[in-house]
């Protein structure tokens, strides 16, 4: 299913000319170990799926809606919802189709779509919480020039080489894995299409696109990590220096949401990419809660901890908001 045959010549000093089958299309097996607990999970993933939607689409609503929130550090909280919304609607509609025994079947033309839309938005998410975490420590540390730094010709050209940077790297790992050769089998083992269960299935060498792909998505988040930890060392450090206790309070409030997004993102992807003897049940976990449900838990991060965005989104649900 998904192969048809075509003549396809390799020349093997062993077996001399062989005929071979092209890849038309790829069957993803899934969530390993959830056998009976489709229905459960099928729930479970459209709620997340649908508050994820509803979450990220107010809170781009009440940031664009209010024009007190028209600020740098809202401006990239946009770019996150955005990101959020791509990153879930790439994995979580498909995921569902496999738990309700739709269709465990991809396309090659859609298995290539999920490879590249999940690096491109994946590697900006990462790049963009990097500038995000430069974006707090500029308020924090330079308060008085914080205006002038992050001036909005700035903000522009940092979000938008956050893009463009991650189509490239999304483009490059999208392109070697795609010009392998894939004869079959066609059956990938995961939930959905990335570079190295995909890749484990072509017919020829793939050592450069697997350690690409091992540098690419270990290396570059775990660099995003330490410029962020970095960032937040430096931080701290002015915060401690404060002589007012709520200056200190104030200070330390406007970082700690960007701090536990952060920590939900980057926590799990390091583990997954850094500790690849990890069960295929632990990692597809690590990974679940990444793609799916992070996404769903930016937005209640920031606006439970955040009075500026509660109050837009009573401002946008035609609520009173008392002047300050």
């Amino acid at each position: 299913m998904g192969i048809i045959s075509l003549p396809y010549h390799r020349n093997d000093s062993h077996v001399g000319l062989v005929n071979h089958t092209a890849v038309t299309h790829f069957i993803l097996l899934g969530i390993p170990n959830t056998d009976g607990l489709q229905t459960i999970l099928f729930v479970v993933f459209l709620a997340i799926y649908l508050c994820t939607l509803l979450g990220n689409l107010l809170i781009l609503s009440a940031i664009l809606g209010d024009s007190r929130l028209h600020t740098p550090m809202y401006f990239f909280l946009c770019n996150l919802a955005v990101l959020d919304l791509g990153l879930a609607s790439i994995i979580t509609p498909k995921l569902l189709a496999n738990l309700c025994g739709q269709s465990r079947v991809i396309s090659l033309g859609g298995c290539m779509s999920q490879v590249f839309f999940y690096q491109f938005l994946g590697c900006t998410e990462e790049l963009l919480c990097t500038v995000m975490a430069f974006d707090r420590y500029v308020a924090i540390c330079h308060p008085l020039r914080y205006l002038i730094i992050m001036n909005w010709r700035v903000c522009a050209i940092l979000a938008a080489g956050t893009w463009v940077t991650s189509s490239f790297h999304a483009t490059i790992l999208t392109s070697l894995t795609f010009t392998l050769p894939y004869c079959g089998p066609n059956v990938v083992d995961y939930y959905f299409c990335d570079i190295f269960p995909v890749a484990k299935l072509a017919c020829a060498d793939t050592y450069i696109i697997e350690t690409l792909g091992f540098y690419n998505n270990g290396l570059v988040p775990m660099t995003c990590f330490l410029l962020v930890l970095m960032s937040y060392v430096l931080i701290v450090y002015s915060i401690l220096k404060m002589n007012s206790a709520e200056g200190r309070r104030n200070a330390a409030s406007t970082c700690t949401s960007h701090l536990m997004v952060v920590t939900l993102y980057f926590g799990p992807c390091i583990v997954v990419y850094m500790q690849p003897q990890l069960s295929k049940v632990v990692a597809t976990t690590l990974q679940i809660s990444t793609d799916v449900v992070t996404p769903m838990l930016n937005p209640v991060i920031y606006t439970l901890r955040n009075k500026d965005v509660k109050r837009a989104l009573r401002k946008l649900r035609g609520g009173q908001t008392t002047a300050r």
